[in-house]
């Protein structure tokens, strides 16, 4: 009976530790309304971007801002009306931008993903695919019926010397979020969404006990946010897998945890909004990343597009929550 007892206390905080923090065993819900992506498309501004634009960063500001322009120009394309939200730092203007769908109400839901580089790189992974998944994800909800205020962002400045400064494009985005007393229900930063592997081995995990929880395949797409945020958390991963038949794995972790604050949505939650990171896990499977292999080449657009059109998923489903 001891045994048990001592069993018991070991294997039940253990496992309602992984539901917490990896919940496996949150089920699919599908949106019947939930728009496709168009792996075309997904191709065609990551080439773009990575190629006409490589070494967009803060040490090549033209390369930069002609970035910033094709972004626009192709949002407006799609029959949406893009702001620019612009800001100083360290003497040069930058900008965001921004698209704004449904109605402006007090609660809002945000994507985004920053356009800028790391050094004088391609950046196909990091972060053309994010901004490219950002354009498409515009396309796909421009006719969609929203009950809230839904903020499309492409940033600059989410990369060295600006990361974790007040002077990333998400910090100034989600401050004056807060400044004009809005609150944002969910966020979710495009970070790293294009490349995959079916090869065994092909993940790593910052800690070994992982490998129990997690595939060490690197063929999903993982949510990735801070631990108080698992109940949205939940309704995010479910929309998701709903969507498409692509795995989507999910952790909730303290902010300690090496990659679980690596993106923008760090700026969200500094603000006390919820923010998540929607990845392919970067560094932890793509060994181009910061590289100048990191090439269009060696994406993989159909699974890319799954990512897609699951991220519009959860936003049709959280936009159209009762307030």
């Amino acid at each position: 009976m001891a045994l048990v007892v001592i069993t018991l206390l070991a294997v039940v905080p253990a496992a309602y530790l992984v539901w917490r923090v990896a919940q496996p065993w949150t089920d699919g819900v599908a949106h019947p309304a939930t728009p496709r992506a168009d792996a075309t498309q997904l191709q065609r501004d990551v080439r773009e971007l990575s190629t006409r634009f490589d070494s967009r960063s803060v040490n090549r500001p033209e390369v930069l801002d002609g970035a910033a322009s094709y972004i626009e120009k192709r949002l407006t394309e799609a029959g949406l009306q893009v702001v620019s939200q612009r800001f100083d730092a360290r003497g040069q203007t930058y900008r965001n931008l921004v698209v704004r769908l449904g109605p402006d109400t007090p609660e809002v839901v945000v994507v985004g993903a920053h356009y800028d580089v790391f050094g004088e790189l391609p950046g196909a992974d990091d972060n053309a695919s994010g901004v490219a998944g950002l354009i498409e994800l515009a396309r796909l909800l421009r006719t969609q019926p929203l009950t809230k205020r839904v903020e499309l962002v492409a940033y600059t400045n989410e990369e060295p010397p600006f990361f974790r400064t007040p002077h990333m494009g998400s910090a100034i985005h989600a401050a004056g979020l807060r400044a004009n007393d809005k609150r944002v229900s969910l966020m979710l930063s495009l970070e790293c969404i294009g490349y995959f592997s079916d090869a065994p081995g092909s993940q790593d995990h910052p800690a070994r006990l992982m490998e129990a929880i997690y595939p060490t395949t690197g063929n999903f797409i993982a949510l990735v946010g801070f631990y108080e945020d698992g109940a949205v958390a939940r309704r995010a991963k479910a929309a998701m897998k709903g969507a498409t038949d692509l795995p989507v794995h999910s952790i909730n972790a303290p902010g300690f945890v090496t990659g679980i604050d690596f993106s923008d949505h760090l700026n969200y939650a500094r603000e006390g909004f919820v923010g998540m990171m929607v990845t392919d896990t970067a560094f932890y499977r793509n060994k181009a990343y910061h590289t100048r292999a990191d090439t269009w080449e060696r994406l993989d657009y159909g699974r890319m597009a799954k990512v897609v059109t699951g991220v519009a998923a959860v936003v049709l489903s959280q936009a159209n929550r009762p307030m």
